[in-house]
C-alpha cells in the first residue's frame, strides 16, 4: 500500500500516466486524500472539482485552470466521471466554455471542444449520494479517443449549436439540443454575464455556456469498453 505516491512531476508519457492511474483504481477518495494531505470536504456542494483536483494531484497534471489539456505536453485532458453501482453515469460531462462572441471562420477542426476531446483519461469514481464522500472507490481508467462515429456525431452537434450561437439563437438554446452534446449556462451565479449575439446582431448580455457531453455518449463509451 505504501508504494503509492503522488506524481511530482507531469508524466512524461502516456504510458506513464496510464500505469499511474490504474494504480489509483480501488482506493477511496479519502485514503488517497490523506495520503496527499489534502483536506476532504463534507460534500461537494462547494467544492464541486474537489475530486479532479485530487486526481490532479496524484497524476502530476500541469494545466490546472489553464485553457490547455491537463497533461498539455501529452496531448491527454483527464475526466472524472461518477457513476452509480451498475457503472453508468450519473451526470453530464463538462467539456469546456462555449464563446459566444467573435465565432467567424471557426470550424469543428479548430475548435475547443474537438481539442479537448482528442484524448481523454476517463476515471470513473463512485458517485452515489448515499456513499459519504471519504468512501467513495475510483474506478479503472479509460484512456480514449473518439472513433470516426463518435467524432461525426460530435461535429454535428457542434455545428447546430455554433450556428444558433452566431445567428443570434443564443437564448433558445436548451439543454434538449443536440444528440450527444448540449450547451447550457456555466455560471456560479446569476449575475455573471457574458457578452454574446442578439437576433439582429446586436450586441446582448446572457449568461456563459458551457458544451456539456450527455449522458447517452458517456454511458455507451463506458459500457463498450468495459463491457458492462
Amino acid at each position: 500500500m505504501s508504494a503509492l505516491s503522488p506524481l511530482r512531476h507531469s508524466p512524461q508519457s502516456e504510458a506513464q500516466l496510464f500505469t499511474q492511474a490504474q494504480q489509483l483504481a480501488g482506493y477511496t477518495l479519502g485514503e488517497l486524500a490523506a495520503m496527499a494531505n489534502l483536506p476532504i470536504p463534507p460534500d461537494l456542494k462547494r467544492d464541486k472539482g474537489w475530486i479532479g483536483v485530487l486526481l490532479e494531484i496524484w497524476l502530476g497534471a500541469s494545466a490546472g485552470s489553464k485553457p490547455e489539456q491537463d497533461f498539455a505536453a501529452l496531448g491527454v485532458e483527464l475526466k472524472t466521471i461518477p457513476i452509480d453501482r451498475l457503472g453508468r453515469p450519473l451526470e453530464t460531462t463538462f467539456v469546456c466554455v462555449a464563446p459566444l462572441t467573435g465565432n467567424s471562420g471557426v470550424t469543428w477542426e479548430t475548435s475547443h471542444v474537438r481539442h479537448k476531446l482528442k484524448r481523454v483519461l476517463w476515471i470513473p469514481v463512485e458517485g452515489e449520494r448515499e456513499i459519504p464522500l471519504a468512501e467513495r472507490h475510483v474506478g479503472s481508467p479509460l484512456l480514449w479517443s473518439p472513433s470516426e462515429d463518435e467524432e461525426n456525431q460530435l461535429r454535428m452537434d457542434w455545428e447546430e449549436l455554433m450556428d444558433l450561437i452566431v445567428l443570434g439563437q443564443v437564448e433558445r438554446i436548451t439543454a434538449r439540443h443536440g444528440e450527444v452534446l448540449q450547451l447550457r449556462p456555466k455560471a456560479a451565479n446569476s449575475k455573471a454575464l457574458t457578452e454574446a449575439v442578439g437576433t439582429q446582431g446586436e450586441s446582448i448580455l446572457t449568461l456563459p455556456r458551457g458544451f456539456y457531453l450527455k449522458k447517452n455518449f458517456t454511458a455507451a463509451l463506458l459500457s463498450r469498453h468495459f463491457l458492462l
